[in-house]
């Protein structure tokens, strides 16, 4: 297995075969993407988000969506938008891969920690992260905005 950046250092796309390939893995995970799924990458990319994916041969396996930011409770950390392994791929070491990759690109960058939000009806997903080492150390809230 590899893993592949989509997206160079400044949010550019560095191969569109591939953002195009990650799209129905994507689409397992966030199902709500508009049909324009590039178009959205590009500004979700735009806004500091960079993505990599976990590739056998052709084939993308599972994509991750993630940021490094700092803030005053984390100080600078890398945050996790997205993680999805394909559904037909799961328990195979594609969501480690990417988890291993990903605490690399933050090590390398100097973040204090590596964080995401998972649904709170992911159930198997927290069981993995569990497993991965993470805790959970605080709740997320949203109120939608009309």
């Amino acid at each position: 297995m590899n893993i592949v950046q989509v997206t160079d250092d400044a949010g550019r796309v560095v191969d569109l075969a591939w953002l195009k390939r990650a799209e129905g893995v994507h689409r397992q995970l966030r199902t709500a993407l508009p049909a324009d799924y590039e178009g959205k990458m590009k500004r979700v990319f735009a806004g500091g988000a960079r993505m990599c994916v976990a590739t056998e041969g052709d084939a993308v396996r599972g994509v991750a969506v993630y940021r490094i930011n700092e803030n005053t409770f984390e100080g600078l950390h890398l945050y996790v938008d997205d993680l999805v392994t394909d559904e037909r791929q799961r328990s195979r070491g594609v969501g480690r891969a990417l988890m291993e990759h990903l605490q690399g690109v933050a090590r390398t960058a100097g973040c204090e920690a590596y964080t995401l939000d998972s649904g709170t009806q992911r159930q198997q997903a927290h069981k993995f992260y569990f497993r991965e080492g993470m805790v959970v150390t605080s709740f997320h809230f949203r109120k939608p905005l009309e």
